[in-house]
């Protein structure tokens, strides 16, 4: 399984835990409104340029009918035949640079949402493991936030849960 699918389960469970980052402001109304479903928008990269198909009800799915949704919304994607109803109405989005070959970059919030992961190549790197040298798979990930929503604190829960999620699904002992 890739990498896309693992995050997208991981920030799905974030946003249960913290259901703030699935929510959008009703200026209107001076409200925040939280969101009963996550309809996950994930960035994919094509020859006609970026696409963001959405995945509806996605908090709904397990880990192997997301990956399947996810695989399909992408392949529609590069034949350019994502239905109409699957380019709009996403609540969070993963953005996924790394096929770019970038390692870090902060996105930039589709209105009306209220938070965005970004995240870039998964490669080896040295990492420091009780006093010695190994070397590990690495992503670097960024969130960025609305701050009408949700503080620092709210946003950092979220990544540290994330993290903690995809190191755990790594960790062949943590995900028998």
């Amino acid at each position: 399984m890739g990498l896309l699918p693992l995050l997208a389960q991981a920030c799905l469970s974030g946003l249960a835990t913290f259901p703030e980052l699935n929510a959008r402001v009703d200026a209107g109304r001076a409200e925040i409104v939280r969101l009963p479903h996550v309809h996950l928008g994930f960035a994919a990269q094509t020859d006609h340029g970026l696409v963001v198909p959405v995945v509806r009800n996605a908090d709904r799915l397990p880990l192997d009918a997301l990956a399947a949704e996810l695989r399909r919304l992408t392949d529609l994607a590069r034949r350019d035949a994502v239905p109409a109803a699957h380019l709009a109405g996403g609540t969070f989005t993963l953005n996924n640079y790394g096929p770019l070959g970038g390692d870090g970059a902060t996105p930039i919030l589709n209105h009306t949402q209220t938070a965005m992961l970004g995240f870039g190549r998964l490669v080896d790197r040295p990492w420091a493991v009780d006093g010695r040298v190994e070397v590990r798979k690495f992503v670097h990930l960024s969130l960025t936030f609305d701050h009408r929503v949700c503080d620092g604190g709210t946003a950092a829960g979220f990544l540290r849960h994330v993290i903690a999620r995809i190191t755990a699904a790594e960790d062949p002992a943590t995900s028998q």
